[in-house]
């Protein structure tokens, strides 16, 4: 496949997954963005896709953009968020393609309590806890460096699948080894974030059950 071929297919399914992800409360009207690089070169949403277009995005308004975030196709403005998704492509661009910042409906939680989030189901422990990081406006240079010091040391999770961090009072940033591997991760998440709400309501401390079933499962391994 060429390029060219690739990058309209790139950006066909971004506008296919960001919606998607508008449809399951994956994220809102405030903002989010969905990125994926084709070689050398980064597709990514456009600023205001979701408070003028409620992310029903024709394939056009996701952008085409060089490293250096100059514009070379597309329809719209970057966004001021865009400096997370180039500083984790350029840095982590041998273990993954494709970044997604997202406002989950149950992972804004944690971001609104500044907390991190641990693992409590078995598609999830391979994530690790999701570590809140340091509060930085959202268009600066700082979040980003936040963002990428969280995912440092995580590059084979992103490899296998992804790793992310909660960017405080904001939401949730993830980077994924392709499109597909990021968004999945992201569901997950947010479905472990419910979990452990639900949990809440019940008096259930759901990481301490977890820890206690994984001692008892040890345990009878080695009778």
């Amino acid at each position: 496949m060429s390029q060219d071929a690739a990058i309209s297919q790139m950006r066909a399914k971004i506008a296919e997954i960001a919606a998607l992800m508008y449809a399951r409360q994956l994220t809102d009207a405030a903002g989010g963005n969905v990125s994926a690089r084709v070689g050398d070169l980064i597709c990514i949403t456009s600023r205001y896709a979701g408070s003028k277009h409620r992310w029903q995005l024709k394939p056009e308004q996701v952008l085409v953009v060089d490293k250096q975030m100059n514009i070379l196709d597309g329809v719209g403005e970057i966004s001021r968020e865009a400096k997370v998704h180039f500083k984790l492509h350029n840095e982590f661009a041998d273990a993954g393609t494709s970044v997604i910042h997202a406002h989950s409906k149950n992972v804004l939680v944690f971001a609104a309590m500044n907390k991190s989030m641990p693992p409590v189901l078995e598609q999830t422990l391979k994530f690790g806890e999701v570590p809140v990081v340091g509060y930085a406006a959202a268009h600066t240079d700082d979040l980003a460096e936040n963002i990428a010091a969280a995912l440092r040391g995580n590059e084979s999770r992103i490899r296998k699948q992804a790793a992310g961090a909660i960017a405080p009072w904001h939401g949730v940033f993830l980077m994924g080894k392709d499109l597909d591997a990021a968004y999945d991760a992201l569901e997950r998440f947010d479905t472990n974030a419910y979990i452990l709400l639900m949990a809440r309501n019940m008096n259930t401390d759901l990481v301490a059950e977890r820890q206690a079933l994984e001692t008892a499962v040890a345990a009878a391994h080695h009778e």
